[in-house]
């Protein structure tokens, strides 16, 4: 919601000032849906060329992620410590191979289905099963593990940022696609040299529009779209920070509640719940298993 209200206010103050400063629109207007044709359909012909399907599709949904936000909240990690303080409390009790009913068939799992949030989130799923498989394997080396969680996280991340990078690039491509544009106008207003001043002057202003808009859909619009994805991709690797805390806290032998606690110090200071608020919802967990 920010970003759409961030972006409104963009426009009434450029067009606001525009047209205060005595601007006329009607070369604007007349000029736009030429001029966005060719740098819009030039941005997404790059776009096409370098990227296959699944980038493509990748990166139309990072534009819907910029718009929703973050997807986790406080209550999101709530429930991600209480799923992991049931794992690593029944392995610590009952042993690692009391945890196959739930990791081998998540979909399945009173635990997981408990909380359903999580068991949508492919990422999460994979890692707290893809994990406590490999401790069930006897893969219990804390630093092994870590490494390997950690390189993991580094990949995901990776693939995740390929959308931000691919606005990135669009935003840095805008203003030189922009000139091409500009430069189409030039050709196409040297062209009318016997045309009177007063048309010449509306055939280059149009012209000009071109640099405008790749100027503006670069710096205005791309770059802060860019950087916000950026921004919120890094805040939602912090979940899966929180998972790999409590899974190598639990190996290197802490007790759940301190693996746990471990986990929660991870998450962003805007949304960790407080010590006593983790501590009710694991009072009032109740798995069977």
């Amino acid at each position: 919601m920010l970003t759409i209200v961030g972006f409104v206010f963009l426009l009434v103050m450029v067009f606001g000032g525009y047209m205060l400063a005595g601007g006329k629109f009607g070369i604007i207007v007349k000029a736009l849906p030429f001029e966005l044709m060719m740098i819009g359909g030039a941005g997404i012909g790059t776009v096409l060329m370098a990227n296959n399907m699944h980038g493509v599709k990748h990166i139309a949904g990072g534009f819907g992620k910029v718009f929703k936000g973050a997807s986790f909240h406080k209550t999101d990690y709530v429930d991600l410590l209480s799923l992991l303080y049931f794992f690593v409390r029944l392995a610590s009790t009952k042993g690692a191979m009391a945890l196959e009913p739930h990791i081998e068939k998540p979909e399945e799992s009173a635990a997981f289905q408990k909380f359903p949030k999580i068991m949508k989130n492919h990422h999460a799923v994979v890692l707290i099963c893809d994990y406590l498989r490999m401790v069930g394997m006897h893969a219990d080396d804390p630093h092994q593990i870590e490494d390997i969680f950690a390189r993991e996280l580094r990949k995901i991340a990776h693939e995740e940022l390929h959308p931000s990078h691919a606005m990135q690039t669009l935003a840095d491509g805008f203003p030189a696609i922009g000139i091409v544009a500009a430069v189409l106008g030039v050709i196409k207003t040297m062209g009318s040299l016997n045309e009177p001043p007063a048309v010449l002057g509306k055939m280059i202003g149009g012209a000009l529009v071109g640099t405008f808009l790749g100027v503006m859909l670069a710096y205005c619009l791309m770059g802060p779209l860019a950087s916000r994805l950026k921004g919120i991709v890094e805040e939602e690797m912090k979940y899966y920070e929180v998972i790999r805390a409590v899974l190598v806290a639990h190996l290197h032998g802490n007790a759940p509640q301190v693996a746990v606690e471990t986990g929660r110090k991870m998450a962003p200071s805007e949304f960790m719940p407080s010590f006593q608020e983790l501590e009710q919802a694991l009072q009032e967990l109740q798995i069977p298993t």
